[in-house]
């Protein structure tokens, strides 16, 4: 197995490595865990530190804890806020300061996050203080994505296809294998996030073009083949069932509902008669005229068969879809400020998250 995954994921990610090279590197180097005298590893995890200029860390995801918006990022730093994205606070208690890059809550109190050195936290208080659940720094595999159906049943994945499971709140943990994809020996995917669909549906953006999904809350997992050839970042699943996904170098992909693609045969579109079912939905590529990655995906408003996307990403780039994701404008920050997690608000409003933090009030994006 390839352990240069530094070199692997592209330049989303190499930034999230800095804080975690003290720990990796000897393990890189070493290819094995150096083990101490009692017989643990001599790999330390430390408690992040609350400092002053939290703010300003850099946030790779946001989600809603109740009405709070609860964010993570580098360094263990966790972000609060209790005024739709106006103004954050850190957490009071993170037991662990490596970059923390996804969060879900089942509950307005009950919560995880996942991060480098396959961590994973636990909060009961809407995101104050967390306690570790899993903590394996002596294997070089990364989580890049978790979700909860509920309290009891979540997903987390990672490096090389890693994809645990819990059916127990995250007391333990249950690692996956999957099948190779198409063509492939084995089952070596980078498995970069996570994102939900209609009737349970769980999505998995991921390298060489595929998205995995499952039905069954992460127990088995089906390749979906883009066409594209490099990694997708980031997802969204639209009230009606299409799906949007995008990554690098500006790579966006959309594929249309099975009902969009019934509605549009029997309307005389291009397939059967009335009653007769199109083809399966398939994947077209939507041009954004941008190579800048896209580092975040979001529907916004009530939903509806005209569904308002927004996606961010490297160089300040902004692109909104007014039409259920089929076509995009694009626009950029003029400090070119890497947008990297949106916070959906009220209508079409939104809080952004970057590589310096949230972004203020005045300068977000919205409609």
């Amino acid at each position: 197995m390839n352990h240069n995954w530094n070199q692997q994921i592209g330049a989303r990610f190499r930034p999230l490595l800095l804080p975690s090279l003290p720990l990796l590197l000897p393990l890189l180097l070493a290819g094995a865990p150096v083990g101490a005298a009692n017989g643990n590893a001599l790999v330390s995890l430390n408690p992040a530190v609350s400092v002053a200029h939290a703010t300003q860390a850099s946030m790779l995801a946001a989600t809603w804890a109740g009405k709070r918006g609860v964010a993570v990022g580098a360094h263990g730093i966790v972000l609060l806020s209790d005024d739709q994205g106006k103004s954050w606070r850190q957490a009071r208690k993170v037991p662990l300061d490596v970059t923390l890059t996804a969060v879900s809550f089942a509950s307005e109190q009950e919560g995880w996050a996942v991060g480098h050195a396959g961590v994973v936290l636990h909060t009961m208080n809407g995101g104050e203080e967390w306690e570790v659940q899993r903590s394996k720094p002596e294997q070089d595999r990364p989580l890049f994505g978790v979700h909860f159906f509920d309290k009891q049943h979540g997903v987390a994945v990672g490096l090389w296809s890693l994809v645990l499971t819990t059916s127990d709140g995250g007391r333990q943990w249950t690692e996956r294998q999957l099948e190779a994809p198409p063509g492939g020996r084995r089952a070596d995917l980078n498995l970069f996030g996570l994102f939900t669909g209609p009737g349970g549906a769980l999505y998995a953006p991921a390298e060489k073009g595929y998205v995995l999904h499952s039905a069954d809350q992460g127990l088995s997992w089906t390749y979906l083949a883009t066409g594209y050839r490099g990694s997708f970042w980031t997802g969204v699943a639209l009230p009606d069932g299409t799906l949007l996904v995008g990554g690098l170098r500006g790579a966006l992909y959309r594929r249309a509902s099975a009902a969009s693609n019934i509605s549009n045969s029997n309307s005389g579109g291009g397939g059967g008669g009335a009653g007769i079912p199109a083809a399966a939905p398939v994947w077209s590529r939507i041009s954004t005229g941008s190579t800048a990655s896209i580092a975040s995906l979001a529907a916004l408003g009530n939903g509806g068969s005209d569904a308002s996307v927004l996606a961010v990403g490297l160089d300040g780039l902004t692109l909104r879809s007014e039409d259920n994701g089929m076509s995009f404008r694009t626009s950029y920050r003029q400090d070119r400020l890497p947008l990297q997690a949106i916070l959906p608000l009220a209508g079409h409003a939104t809080a952004l998250l970057s590589a310096r933090g949230p972004v203020p009030v005045e300068l977000r994006v919205s409609k």
